[in-house]
């Protein structure tokens, strides 16, 4: 790999795994236009674990809330809504680990194809524009129920479809609930740390199987990794102020627009 290429995926994973436009979707218009290839289960790897400090470091008040909150026997309110909260995380994770398991081959071969990703984000944009439009966003981030949970983990199970979007389903999800926008982002980015955390451990065990870090790489996957990190911070920092009073309608385009350079790119 030469740098410019582990910068590139870096900053593209950064950003594309948070906001709700697809990081496959990129990936396949940077495999075309800059011919960028595949680099390898470890740099997938020091990508994603870098989108996960990111994760930690913007919400490490929440993430030491909810675990504090699960050792306390007298509890406030706060820490009441906090272990609700971790709870509910737990319960909409199950059906995304369940579906990736099952999956996990297909997602990595016969999901991969730039027509059904395409096709993908394009649907996704639709039921983003929809939730926006009927969605009464009268609900608040306390207001989230089992129910909820359950709907919005339902949702993200489909993210293992390329093109779908993990954030961007599982936000369509919560505002279909009728919750206003920061509370569906917040708790589609809480929601992300199990399961990026569970696929990096996986990947982890894979590569040791696989004999290791491959020699003379570690340079390429370090500068991944922080650019993935740097990256990732300022993107959720930067949607979790836009949502506060901006519309997610303008994704939905986008994503639009990314598929048709998607498929453009299949006949380049």
């Amino acid at each position: 790999m030469e740098y410019f290429p582990s910068v590139l995926l870096g900053l593209l994973q950064g950003a594309t795994e948070f906001l709700p436009i697809s990081s496959s979707g990129h990936l396949v218009l940077a495999e075309a236009f800059f011919k960028v290839e595949d680099a390898g289960l470890t740099f997938d790897v020091a990508l994603h674990m870098g989108t996960l400090i990111a994760l930690l470091c913007y919400f490490r008040t929440d993430m030491l809330a909810m675990a504090a909150s699960l050792l306390k026997v007298a509890e406030t309110a706060e820490d009441a809504l906090n272990r609700k909260s971790a709870f509910l995380i737990v319960i909409a994770t199950i059906p995304a680990v369940i579906v990736g398991l099952c999956l996990e081959h297909y997602a990595e071969t016969v999901f991969r194809r730039p027509a059904l990703v395409a096709c993908t984000l394009t649907i996704g944009g639709l039921l983003l524009l929809w939730a926006e439009k009927y969605g009464s966003r009268s609900k608040a981030y306390q207001d989230i129920g089992l129910k909820d949970a359950m709907i919005i983990g339902l949702a993200q199970a489909l993210a293992i479809v390329p093109g779908v979007s993990r954030s961007g389903i599982t936000m369509t999800a919560g505002l279909f609930r009728s919750f206003d926008r920061p509370s569906v982002a917040r708790f589609s980015f809480l929601l992300s740390v199990p399961i990026i955390a569970g696929a990096g451990f996986l990947n982890c065990l894979k590569i040791v199987r696989q004999g290791g870090l491959q020699q003379g790489q570690t340079a390429f996957f370090l500068i991944g990794f922080l650019a993935a990190a740097i990256s990732g911070y300022c993107f959720i920092a930067f949607l979790m102020r836009y949502v506060e009073t901006r519309s997610f309608a303008v994704f939905a385009y986008y994503r639009f627009v990314l598929a048709g350079l998607v498929l453009w790119a299949m006949v380049m």
